[in-house]
């Protein structure tokens, strides 16, 4: 499993830095966002180092194909109710800022304008 020393979505899933862990699995880590825009805002990275959409190919269909699969189990886990958001940034033009891809699930309470960060 391929991770990178400075990336901090890296360090997360690695354990170097403290978070509110959703899931782990073998291949995926969920946890809280830490500037939340809605009661319920987690991410879904996977372990591998990923930066963005543009990095994937067929290769990472099994990858990408579980962690849409497992969303909207931990939605409602997470006390999604009635829907929720699901947000990928993809490059500069995207908004990305952690250049690791990761998967926005917001619910409860979403806001209607689009995220501008990360």
């Amino acid at each position: 499993m391929t991770t990178k020393p400075d990336c901090i979505f890296c360090k997360i899933t690695r354990g170097e830095i403290p978070s509110r862990k959703v899931y782990e699995d073998e291949d995926v880590f969920a946890f809280h966002d830490i500037q939340p825009v809605a009661p319920v805002h987690f991410l879904i990275v996977p372990k591998i180092h990923v930066e963005n959409l543009y990095d994937t190919d067929m290769r990472h269909q099994a990858l990408l194909g579980k962690i849409l699969g497992m969303t909207g189990q931990l939605a409602r886990e997470q006390g999604c109710q009635d829907g929720f958001r699901v947000i990928i940034n993809n490059g500069k033009v995207g908004r990305q800022e952690v250049y690791h891809l990761h998967v926005h699930v917001i619910g409860d309470q979403v806001p209607l304008w689009g995220m501008g960060r990360r």
